[in-house]
């Protein structure tokens, strides 16, 4: 039998834009969403705001809709709504028509060529958007509605799979959380503790103040002379960092990754750079809110708004980076126009410090945890390159389901089966 030929069509033969406005507080839902709520790459929603919040006249949405994202469209904010609500006007309302099934349709939406179309639609400087008038040309072949199901299934279940895989990611960070706070306050050996300026601890354990057993660094070198060591091929291999190094990717506890390397003197890098294995934070702004503490790999130089703790002998630096993760910047921080952390803000700070031993065993079962959960990542990681590269696949037919033996039924689209 002939494989049956994918129709030509375009967007606005598998849905129409649903224009149905309200006020926010007379509408009767109790569902909002934003563009915040909407999550890139993504099917379903995770988060929902409250109509309450919200005044001006917004469009409203029926389950199964999908919410679209005109406002930047490389974001690729496309979602299947599972229930009634109301939406911001930045988010345009597509109803499926024709027996299309929602996630196939949010499946075309998330396709890298109609990313590719959206973005060229686009109007306006600062915040370019697209237009439903645009988008309805976006040509495209179809396959029967039989196959759109069994399309939006596939990518559904790895959908549900990705989600899953987060809920345990987020299931094993709670339970580092929690680990932390056992181990900081009744250490490994079920030892009694004592009432000390830190609350309860062990025994054994002695408080000691972070000057005692840490050099604390800030900056010693004006970010834009890294420039002229660039090129110089003599030296120690560095790299230099913001605060938004922070945030690359792999960088999520060491500093692996840097936007600028390069090499400095031998015989001044211990003067002006911090060695590895340093545990640095922000020290000004509101990035101090955002709590985030990284180790350092090599020798590293510091942009103004971060500081350093460099770990002696008497104190495991992975032991410190690990309660460092407990405790909470803002409560040392000196308040004003611009919130800072100084060393006179950092010094006093006072520390746990068991003896070196139980100061490593208690790094290893940490240290175990995290395992957990970069293998945990991994995975995600997996399942969403997985993602898209069947969402490609089975859109474009180089992938073919509709001779495949895929269960529609048991997957639940917000309480319709295909």
């Amino acid at each position: 039998m002939a494989t049956p030929v994918w129709a030509e069509s375009s967007l606005s033969s598998l849905c129409s834009l649903v224009k149905d406005t309200c006020n926010p507080s007379s509408c009767g839902v109790d569902a909002y969403i934003g563009l915040e709520h909407i999550e890139s790459g993504r099917f379903n929603l995770k988060n929902y705001g409250s109509p309450h919040h919200v005044r001006s006249s917004k469009n409203k949405f029926k389950k199964n809709d999908v919410l679209y994202g005109k406002l930047r469209p490389y974001l690729d904010k496309a979602v299947v709504a599972d229930r009634e609500g109301i939406c911001s006007t930045d988010i345009l309302v597509f109803r499926p028509k024709g027996g299309t099934p929602p996630h196939f349709l949010a499946g075309v939406l998330h396709r890298d060529e109609f990313i590719q179309y959206a973005n060229k639609t686009t109007h306006g400087l600062n915040h370019p958007r697209t237009s439903w008038a645009s988008l309805r040309e976006f040509s495209l072949r179809v396959p029967s509605v039989d196959e759109q199901k069994k399309i939006a299934a596939v990518l559904f279940k790895i959908q549900t799979a990705i989600e899953l895989q987060e809920r345990i990611i987020e299931t094993t960070r709670e339970l580092k959380k929690s680990t932390m706070q056992h181990v900081f306050t009744c250490g490994l050996r079920g030892e009694k503790t004592k009432e000390t300026e830190l609350g309860r601890i062990p025994e054994s354990w002695d408080v000691v103040e972070i000057s005692k057993c840490c050099n604390i660094r800030s900056a010693t070198i004006a970010f834009e002379e890294f420039k002229k060591f660039y090129e110089n091929e003599d030296g120690c291999e560095c790299c230099a960092i913001k605060v938004s190094d922070m945030n690359l990717p792999g960088n999520e506890k060491w500093i692996n990754e840097a936007n600028i390397n390069f090499k400095y003197p031998f015989e001044r890098i211990a003067q002006k750079a911090i060695p590895a294995n340093s545990i640095i934070f922000p020290k000004r702004g509101a990035a101090i809110a955002t709590n985030k503490k990284r180790l350092t790999t090599k020798w590293t130089f510091l942009d103004p708004n971060l500081i350093a703790l460099i770990p002696q002998k008497k104190i495991s630096y992975e032991f410190l980076y690990y309660w460092f993760l407990t405790f909470d910047l803002t409560k040392i921080q000196d308040l004003g126009p611009t919130p800072q952390l100084n060393k006179k803000d950092i010094s006093p700070l006072l520390i746990p410090c068991p003896r070196e031993r139980e100061q490593n065993e208690i790094v290893n079962v940490l240290q175990s945890v995290d395992k957990k959960i970069e293998l945990q990542s991994a995975k995600k990681t997996e399942l969403q390159d997985l993602f898209k590269a069947m969402l490609n696949k089975l859109m474009t037919g180089e992938i073919r389901v509709k001779d495949l033996d895929v269960d529609c039924g048991d997957v639940q689209f917000f309480g319709k089966e295909l």
